[in-house]
């Protein structure tokens, strides 16, 4: 699959199909995708906690997601959870101070990044995926024995989609951009 085609039908699925499964070694795929954002100083901080047996899955759903996304996130083929090491990623390797006002947004940033290739990835090997942010992070850290050097961010369904959503209405380059 062409880039162009991945991202223009790339969408977030809220159903999937329980019967189909995905390997480990797809998972990998998935992470080594992933690794290749560019990052701050190429720190590459990003984490992620790949739940994909069966029990794990039912443990994540029910303790760590609200209903609506525990909802959304059934019948998924595993369950990723986001992460950045904190105060690392936009920080001065020297004193450990921010070294702008965004500090840990850089962490942040550079996770987003790698989740894009990631969610792209994904789409071009035939999966589909679901970013949910609303998610309880203690319980997550907790399950999944996640330090507290790590800020949580996401918790990533990826499957295959039981039905075809609908095209969503994108704003247009216009109305988002300015040109100097």
């Amino acid at each position: 699959m062409e880039l162009q085609t991945a991202i223009e039908n790339r969408r977030s699925i809220r159903c999937y199909d329980a019967s189909k499964k995905v390997t480990e070694e797809e998972l990998r795929t998935l992470i080594a995708a992933a690794l290749q954002a560019p990052s701050w100083k190429n720190s590459q901080t990003g984490r992620y906690s790949v739940v994909y047996s069966e029990e794990k899955k039912a443990q994540v759903l029910e303790k760590c997601l609200p209903p609506f996304n525990a909802k959304n996130a059934a019948g998924a083929a595993a369950l990723i959870v986001t992460s950045y090491v904190k105060n690392w990623s936009g920080y001065d390797r020297e004193n450990g101070t921010p070294a702008n006002e965004v500090g840990n947004g850089w962490g942040m940033y550079d996770l987003g990044l790698q989740n894009e290739n990631l969610l792209l990835k994904a789409k071009e090997m035939g999966m589909d995926t679901l970013v949910m942010g609303i998610r309880d992070a203690a319980a997550l850290r907790e399950l999944l024995d996640i330090d507290e050097t790590q800020e949580i961010a996401s918790v990533i369904a990826l499957g295959y989609a039981a039905q075809e959503p609908r095209p969503r209405v994108r704003k247009t380059v216009d109305e988002i951009a300015r040109f100097f």
